[in-house]
């Protein structure tokens, strides 16, 4: 697998947890 592909879908997964985290707490 491509380790920039994987670095993307990280930040992503990164990125839509404290979406999550922040809505809840707001």
């Amino acid at each position: 697998m491509n380790v920039f592909l994987l670095l993307l879908v990280l930040a992503l997964a990164a990125y839509l947890l404290y979406a999550l985290v922040r809505a809840e707490r707001f």
